[in-house]
């Protein structure tokens, strides 16, 4: 028995009642042609942050970014690691220093006081002489800046007045001609008129003179007691004794008995006023 055939008219209906179900993953738009098929399991490509973008708990920081801050405390730690330099550029820590390395050879020592014992001793002298500068310094400039009346360029040249003026009284004319000449600068009728540039070498080669001259004057009476005890040793036959063997103590006595740390330190405070 042959099954009858449905017609075109039968199956329409049919189809039209019947509801079409695609599989989830399949995409139901028609794929253009030369274009590829996309599914739901492509993601998007990931969104790189810009100076713009932000997270939740906070802004994205971007290398680029603060970069003022960044300037900022490599000039400070610049300035920080200069400090041991400009303190002895601008304060008398050199002079005191120079003669104190005079004083311990005139009196025939190699290491007593020790370099650290005789640094330390410069550097609270030096704070001691430079005490009354500090304060102005902290009443002219700091203040004023930590109070936001002043800008920091304005603060920085308020702070440098009395330091310029501390070793223009201790500086040598002379030093000062030299350091204008080499400069090139025309000669300023008020010495304030001077450069930092000019002013701070000039300091600093006058106190190494002054020290110079300081420790000469300290190894004169140490040097004739050298002399002297050379000259007996030498008289009486004793040319196996080396003269240092007994000039060291006397000097050292000698130091003790006139009070010699009182009197040097004493006259050094004294030439700063």
């Amino acid at each position: 028995m042959i099954p009858a055939v449905s017609t075109a008219a039968e199956i329409e209906p049919a189809l039209a009642s019947t509801p079409a179900t695609l599989p989830a993953s399949v995409d139901p738009t028609p794929a253009t042609p030369g274009t590829p098929q996309s599914s739901k399991d492509d993601s998007p490509p990931p969104v790189l942050p810009t100076k713009d973008s932000k997270e939740q708990n906070g802004e994205i920081r971007i290398i680029g970014v603060g970069n003022n801050s960044a300037l900022n405390i490599a000039v400070l730690l610049t300035f920080l690691t200069l400090i041991p330099s400009i303190l002895l550029c601008i304060t008398p820590f050199a002079r005191l220093l120079v003669v104190f390395h005079f004083l311990r050879q005139a009196l025939g020592l190699q290491t007593t006081p020790s370099n650290q014992t005789l640094i330390g001793l410069a550097l609270i002298l030096t704070f001691f002489v430079m005490q009354p500068v500090g304060t102005v310094i902290v009443h002219n400039a700091v203040e004023p800046y930590q109070q936001g009346r002043i800008t920091a360029m304005h603060a920085f040249t308020r702070a440098a007045q009395p330091v310029e003026d501390f070793m223009l009284h201790f500086v040598r004319e002379k030093d000062l001609a030299l350091f204008i000449d080499l400069a090139k600068e025309p000669r300023p009728r008020d010495p304030k008129d001077i450069s930092l540039r000019v002013v701070v070498p000039a300091y600093i080669i006058s106190e190494l003179r002054t020290g110079f001259q300081i420790g000469a004057v300290l190894f004169l009476p140490f040097l004739i007691i050298d002399m002297v005890v050379a000259s007996i040793t030498t008289s009486i036959g004793m040319f196996q004794l080396p003269p240092v063997v007994i000039s060291t103590p006397v000097k050292l006595l000698l130091f003790v008995m006139v009070d010699g740390w009182n009197l040097v330190i004493g006259s050094l405070m004294k030439a700063f006023g």
